[in-house]
C-alpha cells in the first residue's frame, strides 16, 4: 500500500512543472466534476511547514494543485459538490504534522 502511495507521490513531483500557480476560474470547464475519477488530498513536508496538496485523476488527465495557489478555496468548494465527497480530509491529512499523511476523498471505484 505505502509503495503504491508513494509512487504516486513521485508521479505528483514529477508533473510538477505543470503544476498551475493559479487554480483556473472556470474549473467547471477544466475540472468537469463528471469526469473526475479520484481525488487525494496530502501533505508535503516544507522543512519548517506543511504544504496541503490534492491530486486529481480524471479520464483523460490528472491535475496537482496545493494550498499556496490562488483559487485552493474555490477549488474545495467545487470538488465538495461530488457525490460522496469525504468532507472531513482536512483533519485526516493534518495529524500528525511533518508526516506523510494521504487521504482519498472521492473515488468512483
Amino acid at each position: 500500500m505505502w509503495r503504491q502511495i508513494f509512487a504516486r507521490l513521485r508521479r505528483a513531483w514529477a508533473r510538477r512543472n505543470t503544476v498551475r500557480e493559479r487554480i483556473p476560474n472556470n474549473l467547471s470547464d477544466e475540472v468537469p466534476l463528471d469526469e473526475i475519477q479520484k481525488v487525494t488530498f496530502f501533505k508535503r513536508d516544507e522543512h519548517t511547514t506543511d504544504l496541503i496538496c490534492c491530486d486529481k485523476e480524471g479520464r483523460e488527465r490528472g491535475w496537482f494543485f496545493h494550498e499556496d495557489a490562488e483559487g485552493w478555496e474555490n477549488l474545495l468548494r467545487h470538488l465538495e459538490r461530488l457525490p460522496n465527497f469525504q468532507r472531513d480530509w482536512y483533519q485526516q491529512v493534518v495529524q500528525p504534522p511533518f508526516a506523510t499523511c494521504v487521504t482519498v476523498a472521492f473515488s468512483k471505484s
